[in-house]
């Protein structure tokens, strides 16, 4: 959408090609050129004529150093805006789409952001498939060719797909340099409806990211160290750091742990961090067996667990109208999909992302198997949250509804990837008309 412009060493402005001139057309004026960070020139028109332009259009530029696109982006949630936020960085550009306020997409010039860089780094698929698949598929094809192949689970598509996202996210969150512009331009009705995460859970998990990291990294400079166990399990320990334990022979750094246990750096120092807190592991500048002296390998007393507070008992709560009108939804979805065929291959992939809970850590879905129309069996679904109440927070029918939103949020995703465009965007309308219902009094 952009034409390029050069500055040349007379501090002349010259378009790099003629596609820049027509650029021009209709802007003829004085323009004040307004002072701003070195990646930014904003000329202001003066005085004003006012009037517009077609989409798409940038309608709000900045400074990426100079003002918290955490802040901007939470008013922009707020705003329920929709369209585009493009980052300019010396590291690439990154961008996010927003549709009412939620996040419905990412994309990244990075190397590092792409699909197949997430797939191999969180230990999903090696990097000769990714290689051997990109060969026949270009990149944007990349995740659903290896689900045809069977080198990858759907939910773990899903699963990756939401991570990458998530990523690049944060990286705009973190940017503190370029430049940062919001853009009104119309959603590609294909991409529109695959994904959606929440913008404000994005955000709180940014900032807490940013908080926690700077604490771990007292202890753990950085990813490179290595790590060696100290002491066994004491059998306390979660099943994340039990897992990484076992990984521990000192011949592994923290991102290789991570890669091994298809962690992010974030999730795996976090659990090295515990692991030396609790006396169970220690950090060294080198691999086992180099002659160097390890980092942090005196003992170190454990903790005295922290006797857990009693439970307290939950009033009754009538989760029934919400698992219906989820059902109703997951049906919904279900019957689109038969009209291609492709029914029997997506309820099958839907339960085994149940079966591998890889849709929701939530005790209510344990077991669970979809049936051949769609739904979730509604009494065990009852059974369940009844007997998980009291450990679904204070709000345990956000909490039981929030489970219900991750699977039809997966069920949207496999969906979208089967469906035409024009079948895809109906069955958005349907399902958020469906939602609605539950907010009505």
């Amino acid at each position: 959408m952009s034409q390029r412009f050069r500055i040349d060493g007379a501090a002349q402005l010259v378009p790099e090609d003629r596609s820049g001139i027509p650029a021009l057309a209709g802007r003829s004026g004085t323009y004040a050129l307004m002072p701003t960070g070195p990646d930014l020139l904003v000329f202001s028109r003066t005085p004003p004529e006012g009037g517009s332009i077609p989409t798409p259009r940038v309608v709000l530029a900045g400074d990426a150093g100079g003002f918290p696109l955490s802040d901007l982006i939470a008013f922009l949630s707020q705003s329920r805006w929709s369209g585009v936020i493009r980052v300019h960085t010396p590291g690439g550009e990154r961008s996010l789409t927003l549709r009412e306020g939620e996040v419905r997409g990412a994309s990244s010039e990075e190397p590092a952001d792409r699909l197949g860089e997430v797939l191999v780094r969180l230990g999903y698929v090696d990097r000769a498939q990714v290689e051997a698949v990109l060969r026949e598929q270009s990149h944007s094809k990349l995740g659903r060719a290896m689900v045809e192949k069977g080198l990858l689970q759907a939910h773990d598509l899903f699963k990756c797909v939401t991570h990458q996202v998530s990523e690049i996210f944060h990286a705009i969150v973190l940017c503190r340099e370029g430049a940062f512009f919001l853009i009104d331009q119309p959603m590609d009705e294909k991409t529109g409806h695959s994904l959606q995460l929440s913008t404000q859970s994005l955000l709180m998990d940014s900032i807490r990211k940013i908080d926690e990291m700077a604490h771990f990294r007292k202890r753990i400079p950085h990813g490179r160290m290595y790590v060696a166990r100290k002491r066994p399990s004491d059998g306390k320990l979660e099943e994340d750091e039990d897992r990484v334990l076992t990984m521990l022979d000192g011949r592994r750094t923290v991102l290789e742990l991570g890669h091994a246990a298809r962690l992010s750096e974030f999730d795996v120092t976090k659990v090295v961090f515990r692991l030396l807190e609790g006396g169970f592991a220690g950090l060294m500048d080198k691999p086992v067996g180099a002659p160097t002296a390890a980092a942090g390998v005196a003992p170190e007393k454990t903790a005295t667990p922290r006797a857990r507070p009693p439970v307290r008992t939950a009033p009754p709560v009538d989760a029934r109208p919400v698992a219906r009108v989820f059902n109703f939804i997951f049906r919904e979805i279900r019957d689109e999909v038969s009209r291609s065929g492709m029914d029997r291959e997506f309820i099958a992939a839907a339960n085994a992302a149940l079966a591998n809970q890889a849709l929701s850590s939530s005790p209510v879905l344990e077991g669970l198997a979809f049936a051949a129309d769609g739904s979730l069996p509604e009494g065990r679904l009852m059974e369940a949250f009844d007997k998980h109440r009291a450990h679904l927070g204070s709000e345990p029918l956000a909490s039981f509804r929030q489970a219900l939103s991750d699977v039809m949020f997966f069920l949207l995703f496999q969906a979208g990837e089967l469906l035409e465009s024009r079948a895809d965007e109906d069955l958005a309308r349907r399902v958020k008309e469906l939602l609605a219902t539950l907010e009505a009094p």
